[in-house]
């Protein structure tokens, strides 16, 4: 196309960004190498669903498909606010907690304002700030992992957003209740931090905190959560933030109209109600863990540590040239090079057969 086009009109920082990549679906992985029995282990999934109670009210609500949802999701917000003790005005519903994220960026970030995150951390993070025209600021890792110490001493009069991810995907590292509440009592109070927790519902650590427990302290932090984690309704998409009532209210002004749908909406309010369905999965979750650990054991790898519902192996290569070898044998990996872990594969766990699968696979592999 010639020069001076209507592209070069597009928004700044837009033509250099470089887009979310997805794990590779399955469709995909069969359709290209003809495979019928490809296990996805890449997107952190649950690898049991969905609660049946979800699925039960996602049918019932097939009915009134061709009616418009409840743009306000009085009825999820209020299942969550009892959730989490909250005032409903509290709560901002997204599609998928990546919709609250890039409010959060449209709200509090513009050009001349700066956006701090960590190494490894998060793609979306710098993904909605660069869209929006902001400063990307990244503060270097610490074990791979969020160096508080490091990031307080970056922030400076033009910061507006602090992103923290706890656990962080992709690496599943944790910072524990402590040092994390210093950390933010220390931000000027004209800083933004967010804290991610789409994960929280797998740690099992007596040090890890439930940031939403310190919104009354703070009215300049907001938490995220996610249902698609394990509740298993990612491809329903909803998610939520909880903040200050002031910063639900602007959040809530650029949210786009409708923006959760009516099956999202019904199985996430009737999945909060399935604590069974959450224990099940994260029983499955700490025994599938264990198998992929002690696997990699078994192959003299390294991994990270992880809390969340996947681990981050060093696959003592480049990983590229390992997972083209696994999409071969139809085990889907999620390589994350481009988070700056050049031989790391992130691994979800999957079910029992899947990691036992994965594992045979990535040992005939290495060789």
């Amino acid at each position: 196309m010639n020069k001076n086009t209507f592209l070069d009109h597009a928004a700044p920082g837009i033509a250099n960004l470089k887009p979310y990549l997805p794990g590779k679906p399955i469709s995909e992985l069969e359709r290209e190498l003809g495979i019928t029995d490809s296990v996805k282990l890449a997107s952190n999934e649950n690898p049991l669903g969905c609660s049946e109670k979800a699925r039960t009210a996602i049918q019932k609500e097939l009915s009134e498909v061709a009616r418009y949802p409840d743009g306000g999701g009085f009825a999820l917000r209020a299942a969550l606010a009892a959730r989490h003790d909250l005032d409903p005005l509290r709560i901002t519903l997204g599609n998928g907690s990546n919709d609250v994220l890039d409010m959060i960026a449209r709200v509090f970030l513009s050009p001349g304002r700066e956006s701090l995150f960590s190494q490894h951390a998060f793609a979306v993070y710098p993904i909605s700030s660069q869209a929006v025209g902001a400063t990307l600021k990244m503060a270097p890792a610490f074990e791979y992992g969020h160096d508080l110490q490091a990031m307080a001493g970056m922030v400076g009069e033009h910061t507006s957003v602090v992103w923290i991810a706890n656990p962080n995907n992709p690496t599943g590292t944790w910072l524990k209740g402590g040092e994390l509440e210093a950390f933010i009592a220390d931000l000027p109070p004209n800083v933004i931090v967010v804290v991610d927790e789409a994960y929280t519902e797998y740690v099992d650590e007596p040090d890890y905190p439930d940031a939403s427990r310190w919104l009354d302290k703070y009215p300049n932090l907001i938490v995220t959560r996610t249902f698609s984690k394990v509740y298993g309704l990612a491809s329903l998409r909803v998610g939520y933030g909880l903040s200050h009532p002031d910063v639900a209210d602007l959040l809530n002004r650029v949210r786009q109209p409708f923006n959760v749908n009516s099956m999202a909406l019904v199985a996430a309010e009737a999945a909060l109600q399935d604590q069974d369905f959450v224990r099940h999965s994260v029983e499955a979750n700490r025994q599938g863990m264990a198998t992929l650990t002690e696997g990699f054991g078994k192959m003299g790898l390294d991994f990270i540590p992880s809390v969340g519902n996947f681990i981050s192996v060093d696959v003592g290569r480049p990983v590229e040239e390992v997972d083209r070898a696994l999409l071969h044998k139809g085990c889907i990996g999620r390589p994350i090079a481009n988070y700056g872990l050049p031989k790391h594969l992130r691994v979800t766990v999957g079910l029992e057969q899947e990691n036992e699968r994965f594992l045979q696979a990535l040992s005939e592999v290495l060789g």
